[in-house]
Order: C-alpha cells, then sequence, then structure tokens
C-alpha cells in the first residue's frame, strides 16, 4: 500500500514510516529558528576592525606553507604535474583548517570548467575523505542527544562511517523496529570554529578581496553570507531535516517524481543529530553503472525538469548539487540526499526565475533583461535598453571562437565594464543556483558528452510547457498558445546563430580556447 505522504511529497512509495508535517514536535519554533540563522549571518559577515588574530595567524601559516612547499619543492625543483601537486597541498591546508574551508573546498570541486581539472578531481576528496572523528565521541553526542544509551534506540549501528563530512558524519544503522537507517551527526564544537574563520573572512573581503575592481561584479559580500547562512543552517539538523521536507513538497510537483528525498524520522531529530529512511543506489558519478541502466540522457532531462519545476512552484532547491548527494535507484529515479543547503526564492525571485526560463526560450531579449533584474542581478531603476546596447545584446554577441587573443581580452573588459557600470551584481539564492549549474554541466561531461546540448534545451523547456503551460503563462502574462521555444533566439543569444548543434566536446574545445587565450602571455 502506497504511503499517505506520498500524496504531498516526492517520497519512496512504501516507506518506513509516514511523516505527517503537523504532528513533528522537532519542528515546534522551526520558522523562529531560521529567522534567527539568516538574522545572524549578515552580523557574522558584517567585518569588524580587526578579526580574530589567532585564527588569522593559523590561516596564514597553513597557506604559507603549502604555497612555500609547492614553490621548493614541486615548481622550483621540475616535478611533473606541478598543479596537481599545488592543489594537494592546498586541499591539505584545507582540511587541517576544519569545516569552513573544508565547505569551500567542497564548493571548487563543484566547479568544473571554471577550476583547473587537476584542482577539481583533488578537491573532490573533500566531500567525503575528510578525516573522520572517533566513534567514541559520535556515541557520547546520540547519547547526550536522545536521551539514553545508543543500544536503547538501535539494535545496530555501523562504527565506520558511510561518510566523513565537513560538518557532520553519517552511520549506517538499524532500528529495533527493524527499518534501515542512516543517522547524520554534527562534529564536536565546531560553532565556534565556524563563526570565527567567518570573521576573518569577512575581514579578507572587506580589506582585500573587496578593493579588487573585478571581484565586484560576483559580489563577495553577498557571496560571503550565503555562504554563512548556507552553513550555519549546517549548524543545526532540525533545519536540514525541515529543507527535506520543504523540498520534498516541491519536487512532489513534478509530473513524473524522478527525484526522489528521504524521510527524516518523526521523533528521533534533535540539533545535533538526524535519523533519516535510507536510500539505497548506486553513486551518481559511477558512470560505468549509470550507462549500464541506459537512462542517461532521459534521465538526466527528467531531473533538470524536476529542478525546474521545483523552484517554478515553491521557490525552493537543494543547493549543493554533487555526484556524492545523489544515488541512482533500481527503479531509475534519483534519491537526492544532504539537504544541509537549501536555495530559496521569494515569490518575487521565483516568478523572475520563470520568466527568465521562458522569455530565454521565447527569443525574449527585453523579458530576460527584467527577469535578471527582478532576480537582483541588477538595481530596480537600472536603464534596460541602455544595457542592453552597451553590452551589445541588440545585435547579438560575437563568438568568442572568432576573436583573437586581443579581441577577446578587450571584449571581456567591455562586458565587465558595462556591467558594473550598471550595478550588476550576484544576488545570493543565485549564487547557489550557479553552483547547481555547473554541476549539472559536469554531469553532462561525466554521463553524456555526446548530446547536442541546444537538442536538450529546447527538449526541457518543451516538457515544462507542456506540463505547465496554463501556470506559466499566467505567470508570464501572456496566452498559453504564445509559448513557443525559438530556437534561433537561443543561438542568437550566445553568440552561436551560425550553428545548427552544439555537442558538449565543442562547447569544451569553446572552453579550453577561452581558457588559452586568457592565460596565455600576448
Amino acid at each position: 500500500m502506497t504511503s499517505p505522504d506520498v500524496a504531498w511529497g516526492a517520497f519512496t512509495d512504501v516507506g518506513p514510516w509516514t511523516v505527517v508535517p503537523s504532528d513533528l514536535s522537532w519542528r515546534d519554533g522551526i520558522d523562529e529558528l531560521r529567522a534567527r540563522t539568516r538574522l545572524e549571518a549578515p552580523a557574522l559577515t558584517r567585518a569588524g576592525v580587526l578579526p580574530p588574530l589567532g585564527r588569522v595567524a593559523r590561516t596564514g601559516v597553513r597557506f604559507g606553507a603549502a604555497l612555500g612547499q609547492w614553490t621548493v619543492l614541486d615548481r622550483l625543483g621540475g616535478a611533473e604535474g606541478a598543479t596537481a601537486a599545488l592543489s594537494a597541498r592546498l586541499r591539505s591546508a584545507f582540511e587541517s583548517l576544519g569545516p569552513t574551508y573544508v565547505k569551500l573546498g567542497q564548493i571548487v570541486s563543484t566547479g568544473s570548467g571554471v577550476f583547473p581539472p587537476d584542482m577539481v578531481a583533488e578537491f573532490a576528496h573533500c566531500r567525503d575523505d575528510v578525516p573522520p572523528e572517533s566513534f567514541r565521541s559520535v556515541r557520547r553526542t546520540i547519547e547526550r542527544e536522545l536521551g539514553g544509551p545508543v543500544d536503547e534506540t538501535f539494535e545496530s549501528i555501523d562504527e565506520r562511517p558511510l561518510a566523513a563530512g565537513s560538518v557532520a558524519q553519517v552511520y549506517a544503522a538499524r532500528l529495533h523496529s527493524g527499518q534501515d537507517v542512516v543517522v547524520k551527526v554534527l562534529r564536536r564544537g565546531i560553532g565556534a570554529l565556524v563563526r570565527d574563520d567567518l570573521a576573518t573572512m569577512a575581514w579578507m573581503v572587506r580589506h582585500v578581496v573587496g578593493r579588487l575592481r573585478v571581484a565586484r561584479l560576483a559580489n563577495p559580500k553577498a557571496v560571503l553570507e550565503v555562504f554563512a547562512e548556507t552553513i550555519l543552517e549546517e549548524l543545526d539538523l532540525r533545519l536540514e531535516a525541515d529543507n527535506m521536507l520543504d523540498v520534498a513538497r516541491a519536487l512532489g510537483e513534478s509530473v513524473d517524481r524522478r527525484v526522489l528525498v528521504p524521510r527524516p524520522h518523526p521523533e528521533l531529530v534533535t540539533r545535533r543529530v538526524l535519523v533519516m529512511e535510507r536510500m539505497e543506489g548506486f553513486a551518481f558519478d559511477d558512470a560505468s553503472s549509470v550507462r549500464a541502466a541506459a537512462i542517461t540522457p532521459e534521465l538526466l532531462r527528467g531531473a533538470v525538469v524536476s529542478f525546474v519545476e521545483a523552484v517554478f512552484a515553491h521557490g525552493v532547491f537543494h543547493g549543493d548539487l554533487h555526484g556524492g548527494n545523489l544515488r541512482i535507484r533500481p527503479d531509475g529515479r534519483i534519491a537526492l540526499l544532504d539537504h544541509g543547503i537549501t536555495g530559496r526564492f521569494d515569490d518575487t525571485g521565483r516568478r523572475a526565475f520563470t520568466r527568465l526560463l521562458l522569455t530565454a526560450a521565447m527569443g525574449d531579449l527585453s523579458g530576460q533583461l527584467e527577469a535578471v533584474r527582478d532576480l537582483g542581478a541588477l538595481p530596480p531603476d537600472t536603464d534596460l535598453d541602455a544595457l542592453a546596447v552597451d553590452l551589445g545584446l541588440d545585435v547579438g554577441l560575437p563568438d568568442v571562437a572568432d576573436l583573437d587573443q586581443r579581441e577577446l581580452a578587450d571584449h571581456l573588459q567591455a562586458l565587465a565594464a558595462s556591467l558594473l557600470d550598471h550595478g550588476a551584481r550576484l544576488p545570493k539564492a543565485v549564487v547557489l543556483l550557479v553552483k547547481d549549474v555547473l554541476f549539472l554541466d559536469s554531469a553532462i561531461a561525466l554521463h553524456a558528452p555526446e548530446i547536442d546540448l541546444f537538442a536538450e534545451a529546447v527538449a526541457v523547456l518543451e516538457d515544462l510547457i507542456a506540463s505547465r503551460g496554463d501556470e506559466l503563462a499566467v505567470e508570464l502574462g501572456v496566452a498559453p498558445d504564445a509559448l513557443q521555444v525559438d530556437l534561433a533566439g537561443l543561438r542568437h543569444m550566445f553568440g552561436l546563430s551560425d550553428m545548427e548543434q552544439l555537442p558538449y566536446e565543442e562547447l569544451c574545445r569553446r572552453r579550453d580556447l577561452l581558457r588559452d587565450r586568457l592565460t596565455s602571455r600576448p
């Protein structure tokens, strides 16, 4: 018999228990808790006169040693693979500095196409290869949080962690009722360390990074605030459990329920311990298993559609997509794990996101700029017509493959200057959204590098229009029959008007060309 909670959430058909949000005692005061956490982030990232000097000194020593050893032993020593060696030394320094820097390393690991491949590969170890805390310490935390010996709650628990992350560790266990579960436990004493690190970073943003004009476009203060907000939320597992419910509800709006969320336990959730349903499956980054299952690229397209629909319906999305957080289940559906970081758009942002997708599909340039403005990336009073002219969007972007090194540098500098002059920045929710898009990009590289990106973009947009055309038309204020995908408009927007197809290999070739021209000397 199908579990009743499947009616409102993207859960497995038959669960180990039924989730009724109104009956969950650990949700008492959850909205106030979330609000307090959000208020703490800007307070912590408001740089003071002096940073925590002890933490600054330790950070400087760790990074100085890593760079010094690389310079003397690897770079000047002529060692092969110097970039890989630097990445390994930096990753070691990040891990030695604790959870905040490990979390930054995890962000680097999802930056395929932005950071060097050696660095992305090395920092991928920050996902689940962090040295684990002793189980003796973990046992004490569980017993203190749940109010009794571990044996009273669990029939068995594996002392070897399934994964050891920057903020918490997870363990396989079985309840006395026979249900297989996963137990997530926060590391000891990370709160003070995280807060000191955030204060140190705030000082650096204000006095170092913030003085660089090129950094203003990324709005490093906003990036730091969203990083602070997400890692502070991870310090209370009640918020993560509540995130699971919100994401499940949002994904439950998807037509085919392609992506599933584990159920948090109705009772065994506290600030430092979270017990949840165990979701079996093989890792998403296990390319051979994914290909053998013959569910690519359909699986990728279905996941993207579910993701887009969740943002459209509720403005909520998983903010930390990477291969370690995804499992492919035997039925071909995806289990979405680790909900410590969740992106949220308010109603204005949610509508703007929807409008951006649809106006891009329809080739409506002015509509796209309006949506970008309403997402908070441009000031409310921006002259969008003037911006379009300054960016050259009225005549179309040039194909970077046709530009030589000097022309490319001049073009990018002109774009950056125009955006800065118009007050452009990256708002908080967009930072997480971009991070997820980078992961989806790397997923295509791993599982389906031969696909035509134009064709897949059209398929995703047409699926969305087919399933939610009437709602989308209302959001956009147009007649339903006006929602048509304009492939020529998509090509024009990316400066690729003459290309009939865009295979992923071609996108990678263009990226390599761009990187080579930007990094080579004139």
